[in-house]
């Protein structure tokens, strides 16, 4: 019996120091599990290039694994991000710039000035203030962890440009990757930013997945929008692609997501029942949404049959089916440099204003000589803002008689197909609806729908040289009155010629678990500084 008991007390100490392993690597398990956001993305990931593409999701997507050389805070101020200082000579002809020290790409090289002039270049061809800003530059070159821009002429905005904080925005990348002609999509995903891409987990329709750059240094300062430290407080994000609404809204209320970033309108009643979610509104500048016209091919090559159709738009309808009913959340809106904002004005915009006018719309289509071509309307069924702007305007174009066909697909489908020029009858299309944050729209420098300089405009490529000539009269302007007076100009004749028609302005709730902190608001969704506690 002896001989028993002590063989049992050292037994019994096994099974204790078992079972207390068990409980500490369970509890290093949940703890683990804290350290991933399961983040419902947008849209799904399909693009990786940002300069190639406006589109959000692959913004965001830059956000995570590049990192720019200036960026705005909550002021829209610009601050030095990956610059550590700079100089501006007094004739304001030229910029030096010495990067922080110790920039390293995910790849483990310096980051060095010649990645960021051929990074400025490319994104230069494609952006419209870039545009505006390369017409400027004289030159450009570099030597180390420094670069310098010369100009021909003193640019104003050319730091708020590196600063850009929306699409295009000048995301950094390495020499070699920069290169690539602006035209052509990237397909590297080597950034300096606070996240690595896990390009062997990415799978497009369901899944992209990031981990934390363990070699990133943040900045010391506060996070403030895009500005200041960018400290990861977590191991790896997981953008889930869901694109049923009901099943993305089970996901975040069971707890198996963390973060829906857009839920649609009629959803947020269920999530603000759940005392274990938060539904809150981060963007503090709002959208504007947007109907966009092939002003290359027929039929909406022709003025009359745009005009045609902006006399069918009712943004009260539109702005019901994105927002809902509640009108704390949207309004109606004629001013495409963004409502509430300095440059905002109604000019150009009293069509819109007074509402449909179905008779108006059938004059200008005869007018038009419309013989009943069909009108490709393409739209996305994963992008809820997108197709209830879709299915608004495909009844109104059939009320008018056109022969509209609603070709629906998802999203990475969409901004593949706008990007090609080729006849309806080959694949091509006439109009695709998007929304487009504020700071994308605040001015004739940023707002890239405005532009109309042909192959060099955004998807639709209209072409008016007058409002090439007054926008750069813009960028002369002495003072922000005749800025005001410039760009209410450009405003009435953007109307004139009906390139695009701004369907309203609305805020973009989100919803997110309680375990989530941290949560920085701005217009772009940033992962950085979010932490998730255990128990969500």
């Amino acid at each position: 019996m002896k001989h028993r008991a002590k063989a049992g007390r050292p037994l019994a100490a096994i099974l204790f120091f078992l079972a207390a392993v068990a409980l500490v690597s369970a509890g290093a398990a949940a703890q683990a599990a804290d350290k991933t956001i399961r983040f419902i993305a947008q849209a799904d990931l399909r693009s990786l290039d940002p300069i190639w593409t406006t589109a959000y999701i692959t913004r965001n997507y830059g956000y995570m694994i590049y990192d720019t050389l200036f960026a705005v805070d909550k002021d829209l101020k610009p601050q030095p991000q990956m610059v550590d200082k700079w100089t501006e000579s007094p004739d304001k002809l030229t910029y030096t710039f010495t990067l922080r020290p110790g920039l390293k790409w995910h790849d483990g090289t310096p980051v060095t000035g010649a990645d960021c002039i051929a990074s400025i270049a490319r994104w230069g061809k494609r952006d419209a203030l870039g545009q505006k800003l390369m017409e400027a530059v004289d030159k450009m070159s570099a030597e180390g962890e420094s670069f310098t821009i010369a100009l021909k002429a003193p640019f104003p905005l050319l730091i708020e440009g590196l600063a850009k904080l929306s699409s295009n925005t000048p995301f950094m990348m390495p020499e070699r990757i920069a290169k690539t002609d602006a035209f052509t999509q990237i397909t590297e995903s080597i950034g300096s930013g606070p996240f690595k891409f896990v390009r062997e987990e990415w799978v497009p329709g369901n899944k992209a997945v990031f981990v934390k750059n363990t070699d990133y240094v943040p900045r010391q300062e506060p996070p403030s929008f895009a500005a200041g430290g960018k400290v990861v407080k977590v191991d790896r994000v997981e953008w889930l692609y869901i694109p049923d609404a009901a099943t993305a809204a089970a996901a975040l209320n069971a707890g198996e997501a963390d973060w829906y970033e857009q839920p649609p309108a009629d959803l947020l009643p269920l999530f603000r029942a759940n005392k274990d979610i938060v539904v809150a509104n981060v963007d503090p500048l709002g959208s504007q949404g947007i109907l966009r016209f092939n002003s290359l091919q027929p039929p909406f090559n022709n003025v009359k049959m745009r005009q045609a159709v902006m006399a069918l738009v009712n943004q009260k309808d539109y702005m019901r089916a994105v927002a809902g009913s509640d009108e704390k959340l949207w309004r109606v809106c004629v001013a495409m440099f963004v409502c509430g904002t300095p440059l905002a004005t109604d000019a150009g915009g009293e069509q819109l204003l007074k509402g449909p006018d179905l008779a108006k719309a059938k004059e200008l289509i005869k007018e038009a000589g419309y013989k009943g071509e069909k009108i490709a309307l393409i739209s996305a069924t994963d992008q809820p803002i997108v197709h209830n702007q879709a299915l608004v305007t495909a009844e109104a174009l059939k009320n008018a008689g056109l022969n509209v066909e609603l070709q629906a697909n998802d999203w990475g489908t969409l901004i593949t197909r706008r990007a090609g020029k080729a006849p309806v009858e080959k694949g091509g299309w006439s109009i695709f609806h998007t929304w487009i944050v504020a700071p994308d729209l605040l001015s004739p420098a940023v707002n890239f729908p405005v532009r109309a300089n042909g192959d060099g405009a955004w998807f639709g490529w209209p072409k008016d040289d007058e409002i090439e000539k007054l926008r750069d009269e813009w960028f002369k302007a002495p003072d922000l009155a005749e800025q005001k007076r410039l760009a209410a100009e450009i405003q009435k004749r953007a109307y004139e010629i009906a390139s695009y028609v701004p369907t309203g302005q609305f805020l973009i709730p989100t919803a997110y678990r309680k375990s989530l902190t941290g949560i920085i608001p701005a217009p772009v969704v940033f992962l950085w500084n979010v932490e998730k506690h255990a128990g969500g």
